[in-house]
């Protein structure tokens, strides 16, 4: 069998325990169950760092955010670091990405040969975080809980805008892969903005649910004086002290996040739909993920910059054909590791050597079933706005250690306390393992250098982006090319009309010769 297609699913800021496969029992994805069933889903599933263009970055490269310097929301991501796109192109894929990368730079590509949307976020530095304001945490992408406290229905959002056009351009390039005479593989990620806030559905998926099966946290409200040191700042960068949350507030903004994650399940099934519509699903290997996730108020928390479960954890379900169908339970696997599996995939077991260094690791052995080798070990960081230090994870068979230098450390037990309530730093019976892990995240990582580098890195951006928004300007924001005197039918392109339509009808049918033909036809 030929190099797999490969069609990567992404869904934003949607937190993987709020899905039926990860034991969430109201939130209805029939299509991605559906795919679940006939793959495999990853339980133990993170995002390295969780932020969005971050993530997205890390994702990509395969490589930690403090490696590339891709340290927050307005951090650049070098045109230099090479991505899945630029080694599945390499291994002679066509590949393409439609919706959302946050790619922040002139680079608006990053290996696709071809985007077919613009980003819904901006490509400058202008959300650049600083370090030396130290008397209050500073957002500056101006984050509230407005998104939470006015949750409910729309008719219609910025968001459903983006990712209608997102579904729209990702069905049409699926069919016109199966119409290309090129016979190369494709990569396509089609890459959706829901169910990121503000927490706002149509009444089609409002309806979906009702108030009275919608779940209130499974860990509750804690008050600020009784939340760690990472927790109050957190509460301070979004200014949560400006609305009180009540239940009702509560049930709103998840029933709405539970709309929006059924609509983006309905555009998963659009997707498979066209692949199985063109035959192409016999031969593509369907990957869906998310960036990060979002608290969705549990602990009273709401949104991403977390170093808990539910901001932390995301889907990853691969189905591949002639693949192992199930769920691996206890391992620990990331986003870095889905360029070495794309790759691995893509040269049909017998990759490439890197042309950088790589942090993420083939899932492939993981995709046919057990993989005794794979060790349960997941490096996250974080280094955006809410913190003044490097912010650094490490989840090591089923435990968790952050470590933050202005900060007391937090160990958790995650399967024996998935709920993250019991800090077990500091307690005599579990002194030797935080120890071990502490040790490991300081030979792995050195937190002085990063943060030297990271406010540097600030200092650059907020001097470049004043400079940059004086007199003329000239936006990286991606710009889609559109000729349309070359689409359709046109003089300039082919003046047989009958033939251009025939090529574009799938399948395809041989013309039949007319009864008397001319001297000099060709019906072919």
């Amino acid at each position: 069998m030929p190099a797999p297609n490969i069609l990567l699913v992404m869904a934003d800021q949607l937190a993987g325990p709020a899905l039926p496969m990860y034991g969430h029992r109201t939130v209805k994805t029939p299509h991605l169950e559906s795919l679940a069933a006939r793959g495999v889903t990853f339980r133990n599933a993170y995002c390295n760092n969780p932020i969005c263009a971050p993530s997205r970055f890390s994702m990509m490269s395969g490589q930690l955010t403090s490696r590339i310097g891709a340290y927050d929301n307005a951090a650049e991501f070098p045109a230099s670091i090479p991505t899945f796109a630029h080694y599945l192109r390499a291994l002679g894929y066509k590949t393409c990405l439609s919706g959302k990368m946050h790619f922040v730079g002139p680079d608006q590509l990053h290996g696709f040969e071809e985007r077919l949307t613009t980003d819904i976020y901006p490509s400058d530095f202008g959300w650049t975080p600083d370090w030396t304001r130290t008397e209050a945490p500073f957002a500056p992408s101006v984050m509230s809980l407005r998104g939470v406290v006015e949750a409910g229905l729309c008719k219609r959002s910025l968001q459903i805008d983006y990712d209608n056009e997102v579904a729209f351009t990702s069905v049409r390039k699926i069919y016109d892969y199966a119409r290309d005479r090129d016979e190369r593989p494709f990569l396509l990620t089609a890459s959706f903005t829901h169910p990121h806030n503000p927490f706002t559905i149509t009444r089609e998926y409002w309806d979906r649910y009702s108030d009275e099966e919608i779940d209130l946290p499974s860990v509750p409200y804690i008050p600020y004086e009784k939340r760690d040191p990472w927790s109050q700042r957190y509460y301070k960068l979004i200014r949560q002290d400006e609305h009180d949350v009540t239940d009702e507030m509560v049930r709103r903004a998840r029933r709405a996040y539970y709309g929006m994650i059924s609509y983006v399940d309905d555009k998963l099934g659009e997707l498979v739909a066209a692949l199985e519509d063109t035959g192409l699903a016999e031969n593509t290997v369907i990957v869906f993920a998310a960036d990060h996730g979002d608290m969705m108020g549990e602990r009273g928390m709401w949104y991403k910059f977390n170093p808990f479960e539910w901001c932390l954890r995301v889907p990853m379900v691969i189905s591949a054909p002639g693949g192992a169908r199930g769920r691996v339970e206890t391992k620990g696997v990331s986003l870095l590791d889905l360029l070495p599996t794309f790759v691995d995939l893509g040269s049909e077991g017998k990759p490439p050597e890197p042309a950088d260094h790589l942090d993420g690791h083939s899932l492939v052995n993981l995709l046919h079933g057990p993989d005794p080798g794979w060790a349960d070990d997941v490096m996250i960081e974080f280094t955006g706005e809410g913190t003044y230090s490097p912010c650094l994870i490490l989840r090591q068979d089923g435990f968790k250690y952050v470590y933050c230098a202005d900060d007391p450390g937090m160990m958790y037990d995650l399967e024996n306390d998935p709920g993250e309530v019991e800090n077990l730093c500091g307690r005599p019976e579990h002194a030797e393992r935080e120890r071990r892990i502490l040790a490991t995240i300081l030979e792995r990582w050195d937190p002085e250098a990063i943060k030297a580098d990271v406010i540097a890195s600030q200092r650059r951006r907020r001097f470049l982006q004043q400079v940059l928004l004086t007199g003329e300007r000239t936006p990286w924001d991606y710009q889609v090319p559109r000729d349309a005197s070359r689409e359709f039918v046109r003089s300039s392109k082919d003046t047989n009309t009958t033939l251009t339509k025939g090529l574009a009808r799938f399948p395809y049918v041989e013309p039949a010769p007319p009864d008397h033909p001319r001297p000099g036809d060709d019906h072919r």
